[in-house]
């Protein structure tokens, strides 16, 4: 087992990591850590590249044993699509997507529960719950089912109605509450410490991050070990921001990849910004947004327990932090199909937003490598009807 224990990320204080783990003694993120000398005798680029491709192949830098089964949906490789006719229309490199909506239930949350249910079922886990805008819900339902537990999932009432049922359809109970996905978090904590389920939220255990960050560790193998110039990520509980740059970092220490790092942008949406809030005002920590509300329900998240951890990922990169209006989230939704075929899912738009901003205000060169996040497949989200009704009696071929 590579892994040696779990790391306070406020205090630096160490866990045990035989034995199932939520937030700190201080009430922050745990951290994996590895024995990273032994990984790097292991996990060279050589031995990567005779691997099947898919999250597994980074098993190393993983927190399951060796000889465990992983709980696996077959999570692959995603693909790197570049919007080259976003690229011509505003006259520069085309941006990069990598399109996270080609994973197991259509979204990355597969790549964090795939971790963190693996792990679970490990510790003996039987019942496991989160609260969800969407499609966490869906990925844990989908991992627990494929591991034998019982899963518990609580949505905002705002959550889109394919999530809430397609969570169901995996066997869950889904429960649509009022309020925001913090305050659904406060009851799913409160339930986990009687001892009724385990707390998988968003950075409440160790593994979500762990499996995010294979994100990173894809991308850097897939440029041929140089990292991008700048990468987009959208960003709600912003745990694969945090596992990439954590991952970067072991990466460079295991000899994979130098010390160039990309400027990490976190991406909000301008009715939910507690973190471009947060970046503006120079604050360690971001205070809880009161009202949110937007399209992109995967950034709602009004307060994240990884605050500190994104304001800091940001700040170490040379980053920012960028908050794009409904209607920019729409039209770069809709300018990506229609000029690339590509569907973004309004994430995925708000992303491909904060690009056009930081194009306009120098955050970006027009000859620079950036990496776009879609973090959903676009389908799961409802789109606007621009058909035509017409019976067949009416039609005309040689007017059509």
């Amino acid at each position: 087992m590579f892994m040696t224990h779990l790391e306070c990320s406020l205090t630096g204080e160490r866990y045990e990591s035989d034995r199932i783990q939520n937030l700190s003694k201080a009430g922050k993120p745990l951290l994996a850590r590895y024995d990273l000398e032994a990984v790097a005798s292991r996990l060279t680029r050589e031995e990567l590249a005779s691997r099947p491709a898919g999250m597994w192949k980074w098993r190393e830098l993983l927190p399951l044993p060796e000889g465990a089964e992983p709980v696996s949906l077959g999570e692959p490789e995603t693909p790197l699509i570049p919007l080259d006719g976003i690229g011509l229309r505003h006259g520069v490199r085309p941006p990069i997507v990598k399109d996270e909506g080609r994973l197991p239930t259509g979204s990355f949350k597969a790549r964090g529960m795939a971790a963190a249910v693996s792990m679970a079922k490990r510790f003996g886990v039987e019942r496991i719950a989160l609260p969800t805008n969407g499609n966490a819900g869906a990925a844990l339902a989908a991992y627990a089912a494929r591991a034998g537990m019982s899963s518990l999932v609580i949505c905002p009432a705002e959550t889109p109605d394919i999530n809430i049922r397609e969570t169901a359809a995996y066997g869950a109970e889904v429960i649509v509450a009022d309020g925001q996905i913090d305050e659904c978090g406060r009851i799913v904590g409160e339930g986990a410490a009687q001892g009724r389920w385990f707390d998988c939220s968003t950075l409440k255990e160790p593994y979500r991050l762990e499996g995010k960050k294979v994100m990173g560790l894809e991308l850097a193998e897939q440029l041929g070990w140089e990292l991008p110039d700048v990468i987009f990520y959208p960003t709600g509980g912003g745990t694969g921001l945090i596992g990439m740059w954590k991952g970067f970092d072991e990466l460079e220490k295991i000899g994979l990849i130098g010390s160039k790092r990309p400027r990490m942008i976190a991406v909000q949406a301008s009715g939910c910004a507690p973190m471009v809030r947060a970046w503006e005002q120079g604050d360690e920590f971001a205070e809880r947004w009161e009202g949110a509300a937007t399209m992109a329900t995967g950034i709602r998240v009004p307060k994240a327990v990884g605050d500190f951890l994104i304001l800091r990922a940001v700040r170490e990169s040379g980053g920012a932090a960028i908050s794009v209006d409904e209607e920019a989230i729409m039209e770069a939704v809709d300018d990506a199909a229609r000029l690339d075929g590509m569907l973004l899912c309004p994430e995925g738009g708000a992303v491909l937003g904060a690009w056009r901003q930081a194009l306009d205000r120098g955050l970006v060169g027009k000859d620079e490598r950036a990496v776009l996040f879609n973090c959903a497949n676009g389908n799961k989200y409802p789109l606007a009807d621009r058909s035509r009704r017409m019976s067949l009696s009416e039609m005309d071929a040689g007017t059509l």
